[in-house]
């Protein structure tokens, strides 16, 4: 007999999971090496950082049993990556760096190669070579780039909550099946 439990937790498969990851590692080489080593917006940012990360996987996991605290906790990583773009947009104003808008010369070209699959091996070796407005920058652009595609797969989540129902709806639905003799769902 098939469960009415669907397998879950393909989260590091996700093009998300890894942009944040990225956004992680990043963070923390960033606050390292930029931020006085006794400031608490390092250990602040680091964990914003670690919270889009970590609830990405969290929610995947806990999608089994509870679209509630899938869709919960996806915004809890969006909002996670919210709070750290306002750290970075901070870095940058206070210390008279410049934010790289539309209009930037190499807004552009950053922008591409934020959302391509480049990033995924070549940041580690670019970190050292980067200065903090470079870093920043891109961090800046990682984080819109992730938190659109965590408002997408929110919107999907919803919609499926509303096709598939919750975990309750499921339940009833394997159990009036098996009840009537259907061993599969």
């Amino acid at each position: 007999m098939a469960g009415f439990l669907s397998v879950k937790g393909g989260y590091r498969k996700l093009r998300v999971y890894r942009k944040v990851e990225i956004i992680y590692d990043m963070t923390y080489h960033f606050t390292n090496r930029f931020l006085q080593k006794h400031d608490r917006t390092i250990d602040q940012m680091i964990q914003a950082a670690r919270s889009g990360k970590q609830n990405i996987a969290e929610g995947s996991e806990a999608s089994v049993t509870s679209r509630e605290t899938e869709i919960k906790l996806t915004n809890v990583a969006k909002a996670s990556l919210e709070e750290l773009l306002i750290d970075y947009d901070d870095y940058l104003r206070v210390r008279g760096l410049q934010k790289w808008g539309q209009s930037h010369p190499r807004y552009k070209e950053m922008r591409s190669y934020a959302g391509g699959s480049r990033i995924e091996t070549e940041y580690p070796t670019l970190l050292p070579r980067l200065s903090d407005e470079e870093i920043a920058n891109l961090c800046i652009t990682l984080i819109n780039q992730a938190t659109y595609m965590l408002r997408r797969m929110i919107e999907r989540q919803q919609e499926q909550f509303l096709r598939e129902g919750g975990i309750r709806e499921q339940m009833m639905r394997a159990r009036l099946a098996y009840r009537n003799g259907r061993k599969e769902l």
